[in-house]
């Protein structure tokens, strides 16, 4: 037992040694402090963390995918290391498990202090992977859109020549005809893009105060909604009182209001070019 808490200790101080150097910004003499921390004590996750944060300094995302896989092992609410798994993944191009991982780590940050600084770069930071996931998608289906349709319309040509060929005398209704199918094919296409077509978010997925997408909306007892960090910022900044009607309001009176963060993911789902921060 005695040697077991003199390898804890030892590692506890070979990880405040790593993190002074990486204060200094001595990445290399950090890794260095971490792993001795690690083969001492290999079953503390923030050994991992602190580890794998050094490699993402390096942009050595592969290390840093290795640490934090590890990380989340040993403790599966850890906010940093879900939260770098999901950088390195999106690094390599793995959307959806890169994704996965980032939602996991917002949830936890959430849960753990939403008005964290924490909480506002993951979620910066998913958005920017759910619009680079959009982005990746909506272009090959632009392609494909683009592909399917030129075919249709040399197809539509092709049995134009045809009829004109065959029914000598008709050529005006075939004409007309060939026209009617030809904008009816350019109106489906159009209506199969619209959801890749960016336009105005409506208002009532927006915060009133920021006129942002809500991230976590609540909703007080007034009936309006905020972004959970936004009011608690203002309760907490500038008073104790909703910021539309002035009415009395404290912390433990906001609700999450679940209709409408799910009516936000119902939204982004098919319109992921809203995920944009500009």
């Amino acid at each position: 037992m005695k040697g077991v808490n003199s390898a804890a200790m030892q590692a506890e101080q070979l990880k405040l040694d790593g993190n002074l150097c990486f204060m200094k910004n001595r990445f290399g003499a950090a890794i260095d402090a971490y792993t001795e921390a690690i083969t001492l004590c290999p079953n503390v996750a923030i050994y991992w963390t602190n580890r794998a944060l050094c490699h993402r300094k390096r942009n050595d995302w592969t290390r840093v995918e290795e640490d934090c896989r590890k990380a989340v092992q040993l403790d599966h609410n850890s906010v940093k290391g879900h939260y770098m798994l999901g950088l390195a993944l999106m690094q390599r191009k793995k959307y959806a498990e890169g994704i996965k991982a980032l939602e996991r780590s917002l949830d936890l940050g959430r849960g753990a202090n939403p008005r964290s600084y924490m909480v506002e770069e993951i979620w910066q930071e998913l958005a920017r992977a759910k619009y680079q996931e959009w982005e990746h998608d909506s272009t090959q289906r632009s392609w494909d859109l683009q592909n399917l349709k030129e075919c249709c319309e040399i197809a539509l040509v092709e049995k134009y020549s045809l009829d004109v060929t065959q029914m000598e005398g008709f050529t005006d209704e075939i004409t007309d005809s060939a026209s009617q199918q030809l904008q009816a094919l350019n109106s489906v296409f159009s209506k199969a893009s619209e959801p890749d077509t960016p336009k105005e978010i409506p208002d009532y997925l927006c915060c009133r105060i920021t006129l942002d997408i809500f991230r976590d909306p609540v909703i007080a007892p007034s009936g309006f909604t905020y972004e959970r960090a936004v009011i608690l910022d203002h309760l907490n900044k500038v008073g104790m009182f909703d910021p539309i009607t002035r009415q009395p309001l404290r912390p433990s009176q906001l609700v999450q209001n679940l209709a409408v963060k799910e009516a936000v993911q119902a939204f982004l789902e098919t319109h992921g070019w809203a995920y944009r921060m500009d």
